[in-house]
């Protein structure tokens, strides 16, 4: 359980993030660039090594699974230790989780066929990639919220040409950040996620006609392991 905590990687210290970005070199591949979040003994892991094995992980368990409840998937997944307490590897797995789901269930794909679902996971992997740590804090956009929009671009066919589709995809991601920015913060990928991947079920059933399956209830099992939980403020803090 400690490696899924929310410290660093190299020296289980806390991680401090500044308003201001410094050169810095990752402890593990050495690479040099710019970052707003090392630990308070220095150390910093870029965003490669972070999420090199949590990435892999997802990426095969989301091709293999047959399931069709994209939030049984992100819990399973989340539980293994490739997956930190918060992280870029997140941003792969919520549209991961959706476009697996989507495909198991038989869905087509935006010209009529059934999904290619390898082909449809890949491109998920590619353009999640693009999504560095610390979106939510110095973006203003959650990556969660774009890892879902993402995932409904893929399976609507949505370029920036797009009519329709287009639409649908702002119309998603608008509809997560609302939420998030009523929950408040700070950040947390797990509640960022459940609500990112509920939200996104219902906009695929309502613009895409296909009806994945959710839980009647998310109780999250990962709070242990974030300090700064919000605990009963949560939506999928356990009742007790």
């Amino acid at each position: 359980m400690e490696k899924r905590k929310s410290l660093c990687l190299i020296c289980g210290s806390e991680l401090e993030y500044t308003q201001d970005a410094h050169l810095a070199s990752c402890a593990l591949c050495g690479k040099e660039e710019m970052t707003n979040a090392t630990c308070s003994a220095g150390h910093y892991v870029c965003d490669t090594c972070h999420r090199n094995e949590g990435v892999k992980f997802i990426m095969n368990y989301c091709r293999t699974t047959d399931s069709i409840n994209p939030i049984e998937i992100i819990t399973e997944v989340m539980a293994d230790q490739s997956i930190f307490a918060n992280g870029p590897e997140h941003h792969t797995l919520f549209g991961a989780s959706l476009i697996a789901a989507y495909a198991n269930t038989g869905g087509l794909d935006h010209e009529g066929n059934h999904l290619d679902k390898q082909a449809a996971l890949d491109e998920m992997e590619r353009r999640s990639l693009q999504l560095p740590g610390g979106t939510c804090g110095y973006w203003g956009v959650c990556s969660a919220a774009a890892s879902v929009g993402q995932a409904m671009s893929i399976l609507n066919g949505s370029t920036p040409m797009k009519v329709k589709p287009w639409a649908q995809c702002q119309a998603l991601t608008s509809d997560v950040l609302g939420k998030l920015a009523d929950m408040g913060g700070p950040r947390c990928c797990k509640r960022n996620g459940y609500t990112a991947v509920l939200t996104a079920i219902d906009h695929i059933e309502m613009d895409l006609g296909v009806s994945l399956e959710k839980p009647d209830q998310v109780v999250c099992q990962f709070f242990p392991n974030n300090k700064e939980c919000l605990r009963t403020s949560c939506p999928y803090f356990p009742k007790r």
